[in-house]
């Protein structure tokens, strides 16, 4: 038995060492490409972070018992971190566009490897739902590279692990150890399927996250579009003001269909695309309503916005009820928890005088 088991393991290992010396250079430059989105993404979660720490201190130096004059101590005094951070990650972008792939991963090669030389998987249905998530968390152009990093990683990580683990295990049996060397196969397999899994759930999780924000976004939103709209604005104009009047994941997708629209894309494609961006009804029902005014001049959009807005605000108002009715039933184990600990610490000192007696 160990000895077919250091055999499969064996086979696995050598499998995995085989495709990742059939890797080329377009596998590289694909590992590259994905390496460099994550990192641009990192970057603007800097940025934006900054962004929000520069407004804090602005009103903190504003309100402020010295003014400006604190205001330049505070900023020269804080945030060199996240600028030296930026910086490494643009220098690292800078090798790998320039060719230098000491920064990419070597690990997942095999799983690029199998992706170009089996056609199923780009066929399979795993790979379709993770690119329909790449396409809401990442973009259009973003998606697939992502996606194929996502599959090589589910694919080439339990190969290498599972044969490492085999053969640890096998040799445990062989030394003696036979319990210890089934439990470090059983354990360790487990967990290397858990961690694949997990690469794939953690998407659904950020999506769910992201419909959560946009849906809480939306009332705070529509209400800026229909005081604007109401006010004699024309929608075109109110777009971008909303757009550009905060910084979250809607106001995002807004100022990405903003910019579509000022590069001459076509207001269909503009906010077809944003639907598909958020991927949520409200959204979809407001950009079909803008839509519908810009096409045919509707002069009621200024009331079925405050409308939707009203609608948004009840909905927001019903989830805030069912969220607190959540945290209220999963509070209620902690509090049995505490209420059996503080019951144990007054009956076994009564418990300890009785016996006394």
């Amino acid at each position: 038995m160990p000895i077919i088991i250091l055999i499969f393991a064996t086979l696995l290992l050598i499998l995995w060492l085989i495709l990742f010396y059939r890797a080329n250079a377009e596998d590289m430059i694909d590992i590259a490409y994905a390496q460099i989105a994550d990192k641009r993404m990192a970057v603007l979660k800097l940025q934006a972070k900054e962004k929000v720490r520069g407004a804090k201190l602005c009103a903190y130096g504003e309100g402020a018992l010295y003014g400006k004059a604190a205001l330049v101590l505070v900023k020269l005094f804080s945030g060199k971190g996240k600028k030296r951070e930026i910086a490494k990650i643009n220098k690292e972008i800078d090798s790998l566009q320039s060719g230098m792939y000491k920064h990419i991963n070597p690990f997942l090669l095999p799983g690029y490897v199998l992706q170009r030389e089996m056609g199923r998987i780009a066929k399979s249905g795993i790979r379709k739902t993770l690119l329909s998530k790449c396409f809401e968390l990442y973009g259009k152009k973003s998606a697939p590279i992502k996606t194929k990093q996502l599959l090589a990683k589910m694919l080439s990580y339990p190969m290498i692990g599972i044969s490492v683990t085999f053969i640890i295990g096998a040799m445990l049996m062989i030394s003696g150890n036979i319990t210890l060397g089934l439990t470090v196969i059983g354990v360790g397999s487990a967990l290397i399927l858990i961690v694949a899994y997990a690469i794939y759930d953690e998407q659904n999780e950020l999506v769910k996250k992201r419909h959560a924000s946009i849906c809480k976004q939306f009332p705070s939103v529509v209400s800026k579009l229909a005081l604007l709209v109401t006010s004699g604005m024309i929608m075109d104009r109110a777009w971008k003001e909303t757009a550009y009047s905060a910084e979250s994941v809607l106001y995002t997708e807004m100022r990405k269909t903003s910019k579509e629209l000022d590069n001459l894309v076509s207001p269909e494609s503009a906010f077809g695309n944003f639907i598909n961006r958020c991927n949520t009804k409200e959204t979809a029902k407001l950009a079909a309503a803008i839509m519908q005014n810009l096409s045919k001049g509707n002069a009621e959009i200024g009331r079925l916005l405050r409308d939707m807005a009203r609608e948004a605000w009840q909905e927001r108002r019903h989830s805030a009820k069912r969220d607190a009715e959540k945290a209220n039933s999963k509070l209620m184990i902690p509090t049995m928890l505490l209420f059996l600990a503080i019951l144990v610490m007054l009956m076994v000192p009564i418990a300890m005088n009785f016996s006394g007696i």
